[in-house]
């Protein structure tokens, strides 16, 4: 039997984020990473439900994006998916030029439908969307952090506004009214759209109980784009109930360590809160890299001397401030590369030097770090925090590394060690 839901996410700590909440809600989940060189026959995951194909596409040009996204959507229809989720980030980033308009469209064009739905809404890490507007927490989209972020800055809050300059193809809205009378009356609006020309609806969802709605209303349609919120509301339709089974991992065992390249507000927070705390920590200094001094020699000498004695932190984390100061005097995609490279570097030496429990922090940096690794899947397990998850890897030695690939904006302020006192419990 084929699997039964494929999704294609745009960035590596996105696809865990979505991993995680089809785990909660019962369906086996093995994520990979990029889409593999051969064919679903050959590497097929052994007893998963849904298979998520992790990309690094949110920010790299769209033309790069859909070509990307077509391949992964290839691999999963030859593997049988009787449906298609393309997962974008809670706070929809992107750009005027895309990626979210221009790979929903492809994946439309390339499968034959003409309608999808796009709903960034995750109510359990505030993200909500109401007469199409995001918020994040209590406060509107482009009055958030994200604001000021390096690559996708959101300074529109009206998604329908935001998702129709990306779009060729009209865009609608399926507002809260509808989606809180059910599922039927949700239908009844798309077929009102379809007719009216629209591609793609922005459907409010203001609480979980709205995205179970949605997910029953959505049970046809062979496309869904949203955030990982909706995942909650799709395996029922094959099913699947809550089971602890679908998220258990090895035991986990060895060194821990936290690898933070995220500018955001919530990983700002956390990375304080390590400090504050007392605990090992070494930052890396983008200006040092570009000066040619060698940052990952000091930065494993500094924690190769401290595993033992509990998580050590390695972080380029800094104030968006500080962070525009770098741009400016390296470039945004040059301090970017740099940053990202080290941190990527300094995580496989932790893990030569026995870290088998890894918290990577940012979406970009997780990428770098799982490609880095040699990482090409992961079995998702339990969650540390919503939209975050432990997931185990198979290194080539044999071993296993617990991973958690955690998006920026989320985790509490104290994400990091409580990471590894999960894992301590389950090891006991």
């Amino acid at each position: 039997m084929g699997i039964r839901l494929g999704c294609i996410a745009d960035d590596f700590t996105g696809a865990t984020d979505l991993a995680n909440n089809l785990v909660r809600a019962g369906m086996r989940v093995v994520q990979l990473i990029d889409v593999p060189e051969e064919g679903p026959a050959g590497q097929r995951p052994v007893d998963a439900d849904a298979v998520v194909i992790a990309l690094k596409s949110r920010t790299v040009p769209a033309a790069e994006a859909v070509d990307a996204s077509l391949r992964a959507l290839a691999w999963l229809r030859e593997a049988g998916a009787e449906q298609i989720y393309f997962k974008y980030c809670s706070t929809f980033d992107s750009t005027p030029a895309g990626n979210i308009g221009p790979v929903s469209e492809a994946l439309m064009e390339a499968m034959g439908t003409d309608f999808t739905i796009a709903t960034p809404a995750f109510p359990d890490n505030g993200r909500t969307v109401f007469k199409g507007h995001l918020f994040v927490g209590d406060v509107l989209l482009a009055d958030s952090g994200m604001r000021n972020h390096p690559l996708t800055p959101m300074t529109d809050s009206n998604l329908v506004s935001v998702l129709g300059a990306q779009t060729k193809g009209a865009v609608g809205l399926i507002d809260h009214a509808v989606v809180a009378a059910g599922a039927e009356a949700v239908r009844g609006r798309v077929d009102e759209l379809r007719e009216a020309g629209v591609r793609i609806a922005v459907a409010d969802a203001v609480s979980n109980d709205d995205l179970v709605r949605l997910g029953a209303a959505v049970r046809g349609l062979p496309l869904v784009t949203a955030g990982s919120g909706l995942a909650i509301g799709l395996p029922v339709n094959w099913g699947f109930e809550p089971s602890l089974e679908a998220a258990r991992l090895p035991p986990a065992h060895g060194h821990a360590a936290v690898v933070s390249g995220s500018v955001s507000v919530a990983t700002n927070r956390q990375v304080r809160e390590f400090l504050n705390s007392g605990r090992p920590a070494f930052a890396v200094d983008p200006l040092s890299i570009a000066a040619g001094e060698d940052v990952v020699g000091e930065a494993l000498a500094f924690a190769a001397a401290r595993l033992g004695d509990g998580p050590v932190l390695v972080y380029s984390t800094e104030a968006p401030e500080a962070v525009r100061t770098v741009q400016g005097r390296l470039g945004a995609a040059e301090a970017g590369d740099l940053v990202e490279r080290a941190l990527a570097a300094v995580a496989r030496g932790l893990v030569d030097r026995g870290v088998r429990r890894l918290v990577v922090a940012g979406g970009e940096t997780s990428g770098a770090v799982v490609r880095a690794l040699g990482v090409t899947a992961l079995r998702i397990g339990p969650q540390i925090d919503p939209g975050v998850p432990w997931c185990a890897a198979r290194l080539a030695g044999g071993d296993t590394l617990h991973l958690a690939l955690k998006s920026g904006n989320f985790g509490g302020p104290a994400f990091f060690t409580a990471a590894f006192g999960l894992t301590a419990r389950e090891a006991s």
